[in-house]
């Protein structure tokens, strides 16, 4: 274990405290990845205790790229020293090289902001290593909040829909935890009209859940997943599912940005109160249930592979059990041509939550009920290949998309 001296925790806060405050906002951005690249900065969450602002937004660009537009804004003692640059991605090019550019580019920007600070003896185009990764403490001790409400509707002559979804969200992530609440809130009425007579459905759900996720390693780190919910669609008045669970990653964590290979492993319990009886001729039971989870990712120049594997079974009965497999791969064949494929398979044996009785056409055609099925098969991909101009940075948004 290594300790710092009282001089060079002194000094490191002085750093810290001498850093400038920088505010992103952007659309899709890896932050991690960006926290990793630019550490010699504080993130902050809330706009006015920016020094910087920094805005990004994108057009697409005659060669079929996109032109990612940087504009810096300085705050405070910084007023007036403002700037914007741009960087145009190419048509073909991988995740990987489009964030490390988009990175690269908010270096560019912010170091005549880090010159102006005591730490721009620290840096030589890339940082010196000596900072810490690490936001700047705040009164919110890293807890982020979010509220959603989605109201939307869609009338005809002879149907209408009305759906609402409504969502909180809480969370706090730091090195040694992460801790995570959700609750979302699904509402949807369907009213059609056939022969002079209207009729009306209804499916709605709700849910909550719950991580705490504790480091143990830069490979090991154990947690509690809890989630409780209610779905007209699954057949469920309460249930609720608590998952004591164990991941190991053979990367260390420090690189996920770039590649994983983490396996996960869970027993929990889980208690369902059914709003009809079901097919096995239970309105509630109580049953414990396990799962393996294994996923790998890996993002590079050349492209990225995202591959994930379930199985889960019930304890008291192993065949009701299911198995999932799902990949995402894309590849940079050659300059210009590109490869992309996803897809997933499933074996499922563990509906136990279904209805008994039958299904009425509009449960049917309106999905308001889940249906009884031993697997599931989704997938597609895609060649694209660009040629002509690659140096067409224009952007033209005359003509563009709908609203």
């Amino acid at each position: 274990m290594t300790f710092m001296t009282a001089t060079a925790q002194e000094t490191h806060d002085t750093l810290r405290k001498n850093a400038i405050n920088v505010f992103i906002d952007c659309f899709r951005c890896d932050m991690n990845y960006i926290r990793e690249e630019i550490p010699y900065v504080n993130y902050v969450r809330d706009v006015k205790e920016a020094d910087v602002y920094i805005l990004e937004t994108s057009q697409s660009t005659g060669s079929g790229g996109l032109a990612y537009n940087y504009i810096f804004t300085g705050r405070g003692k910084y007023a007036g020293m403002n700037d914007t640059l741009v960087y145009s991605s190419r048509p073909d090019d991988t995740s990987d090289h489009t964030r490390r550019r988009r990175t690269e580019t908010m270096k560019m920007g912010l170091i005549r902001y880090v010159a102006r600070t005591p730490l721009a003896g620290e840096i030589d185009i890339r940082h010196s290593g000596k900072m810490e990764q690490e936001e700047v403490v705040d009164k919110w001790n890293n807890w982020v909040f979010e509220i959603e409400t989605r109201p939307r509707f869609e009338w005809e002559e002879l149907s209408k829909e009305l759906s609402i979804r409504n969502s909180l969200e809480a969370s706090k992530v730091t090195p040694d935890w992460k801790i995570e609440f959700d609750f979302r809130h699904d509402y949807n009425q369907n009213k059609y009209t056939y022969s002079d007579t209207t009729y009306t459905r209804e499916r709605s759900s709700a849910r909550f859940n719950n991580l705490v996720v504790k480091s143990i390693t830069d490979h090991w780190s154990a947690g509690l997943r809890m989630d409780v919910s209610r779905s007209t669609f699954s057949n469920y008045l309460l249930n609720y599912n608590i998952y004591p669970s164990i991941e190991y990653n053979i990367y260390p964590y420090s690189e996920a940005t770039h590649r994983q290979l983490r396996f996960l492993y869970g027993l929990g319990h889980t208690y369902a109160h059914y709003i009809d009886t079901t097919i096995y001729n239970l309105i509630s039971e109580s049953r414990l249930r396990q799962e393996l989870r294994i996923a790998y990712e890996v993002q590079d120049q050349w492209g990225s592979v995202n591959v994930s594997f379930e199985a889960s079974n019930y304890m008291h009965d192993f065949s009701k059990n299911r198995i999932e497999l799902g990949a995402r791969i894309y590849i940079r064949i050659a300059k210009g041509l590109s490869f992309s494929l996803f897809g997933g398979v499933a074996r499922i044996r563990d509906q136990i939550s279904l209805a008994r009785g039958e299904l009425s056409e509009a449960d049917i055609l309106l999905r308001l009920q889940e249906l009884a099925t031993g697997y599931r098969i989704d997938g597609g991909l895609g060649i694209t290949y660009t040629f002509g101009s690659i140096y067409n940075n224009v952007v033209n948004p005359r003509f563009g998309d709908r609203f």
